[in-house]
Parts: structure tokens; C-alpha cells; sequence
């Protein structure tokens, strides 16, 4: 109780204290003083400089990329993996099909009898149309030789030989099939022969084909399926592509089965 009494006696006297006389040069002035600025850094921060610090910035940014490198790079493995067994399963249902199963007999362009053994040891792009057709026919041509002309630049890839087989025989003879092919690549072959080589070879593909009735000109359209086939160099019926696919998915799937090809005749 005393000294909370003389509390406030002893604060008025400290604040009533002189600061000490600062001494003086021989000329009588004062020497200047320096003050040195506190550093701001409250008791947590300055306490922190004492304890190991933890990665960097750019350490961390760095793991974090390796980690999202790692993850992206499984995902492909595993989407490249899936898309081969995909792949695969595809081939064996359409080998299970029995497409294109036997040989066919007919004529080229040039008069020279052809077999699908003189095929063999090849990759094949076959198209069934007319020469006599409007528009269809010769945009899946046209695509078709787009998917060979993009495949030849590319190095170390085989070659692809493209067919054409008509499925109207009745007027698409050697000279009609030799005039037409010209319009499209230099390597495109046409193939034609009788009404019953073309129904046989038709048939082997389970290609659907009608001619329709003649006008008062004698000409008519032929109504027929429209699919790409892909052989593999084992002659055997690989894949097919429909109307709906561009060039560049063509394109894509061949390289697939290219590099995925093992034959099975050795």
C-alpha cells in the first residue's frame, strides 16, 4: 500500500530528470552523434534465422513439375497401352470375320492378269466404286491417295500400294479403268474382269452392290457399300475405314498397324 501511494510521486520525479550533458570538443560544439536504426524484424522472425530453413522456392517448383512429369508421362503409357489392346482386339474380330478370305482373278489397267498374291509382301488401300459415279467415288479415291501420298514422305515407312476395283464391269473395261486411275496417282492400279470375277471378289469383301435402271441415255448409277480396306503384307484383310473417316485418321490407323505388324506366314 506504501509504494502504490508513492507511486506517483516517484513517476513525476523520472520524468523532472535531465538527460546527461553530452561532452564537449575543445571548440565548445557537441560531437555528432550516429544512430544506429533497430531493425523492424519482430521477436518470431528474428528468432527464425537461428533454425535451418526449408527447399526453395524454386526447388519446390521444380519437384513439383518432375511430379507432374512423371504423372503425365504414366497416363500416356497407360492411354498408348490401352489404345494397343484396342488395337489388337479390333484386328482379331476382323480376322475372325473371314474378310477377304481366298484369291481373286482379274485384269489391270494395262491388260495384265492380276492375283492377290502378286499383292503380297505389301501393304494394300482397296477401293470398290465405278468410274461412272458422280462425286463419291472420286472423293474416296482422292482420299485414299491422300493417306498414300502422306505416308510416302515419311521415311522408313513401306510403301502402300492403292486399288481400285470397279463393280461395274458391264462398261469399266482396261481402257475405261486405264483413263480413270490417271486422274489420281501415278501407283494407283484398277482392277476389273467379268460380271462373275467381279461378284466373287465382291463377295469375299461383303461388298453389297446394284446397279440401278438405265435412262433413255443407257446410263445408270450403281448402288454399292462404301469402305476403305486395308490388307496387311500377309495379304490378309487388316482393317476397314467408312466414309466418315478423314485422311489423317486413315492415315493414323495404318502407321498403327504397321508398327504393330508381325506376320504370321514365317
Amino acid at each position: 500500500m506504501l509504494l502504490l501511494a508513492r507511486a506517483p510521486k516517484a513517476w513525476h520525479g523520472l520524468f523532472q530528470l535531465k538527460p546527461p550533458a553530452l561532452p564537449r570538443t575543445p571548440g565548445g560544439k557537441a560531437p555528432h552523434v550516429r544512430c544506429r536504426l533497430l531493425s523492424r524484424q519482430g521477436p518470431v522472425e528474428a528468432g527464425r534465422q537461428g533454425q535451418p530453413q526449408g527447399p526453395g522456392l524454386r526447388t519446390r517448383l521444380l519437384i513439383t513439375a518432375l511430379f507432374g512429369a512423371g504423372l503425365g508421362g504414366a497416363w500416356l503409357a497407360a492411354r498408348a497401352e490401352k489404345e494397343q489392346r484396342r488395337q489388337q482386339q479390333r484386328t482379331e474380330a476382323l480376322r475372325q470375320a473371314a474378310v477377304g478370305q481366298g484369291d481373286f482373278s482379274l485384269l489391270d489397267h494395262w491388260g495384265q492378269a492380276r492375283c492377290k498374291a502378286d499383292f503380297r509382301g505389301q501393304w494394300v488401300l482397296m477401293y470398290f466404286g465405278f468410274t461412272h459415279c458422280p462425286d463419291i467415288c472420286p472423293d474416296e479415291l482422292e482420299k485414299l491417295v491422300q493417306v498414300v501420298r502422306q505416308l510416302e514422305t515419311e521415311p522408313g515407312l513401306p510403301p502402300v500400294q492403292p486399288l481400285f476395283i470397279t463393280v461395274d464391269p458391264e462398261r469399266d473395261d482396261v481402257a475405261a479403268m486405264a483413263r480413270y486411275v490417271q486422274d489420281f496417282h501415278p501407283r494407283l492400279l484398277g482392277l476389273t474382269g467379268s460380271a462373275e470375277q467381279i461378284a466373287e471378289v465382291s463377295r469375299s469383301y461383303r461388298v453389297y452392290y446394284s446397279a440401278g435402271p438405265k435412262d433413255e441415255d443407257q446410263d445408270y448409277i450403281v448402288d454399292h457399300s462404301i469402305a476403305i480396306y486395308l490388307l496387311s503384307p500377309d495379304g490378309l484383310f487388316t482393317d476397314y475405314y467408312s466414309r466418315a473417316r478423314s485422311a489423317e485418321q486413315i492415315a493414323d490407323s495404318v502407321r498403327r498397324h504397321m508398327a504393330a505388324f508381325r506376320s504370321i506366314l514365317h
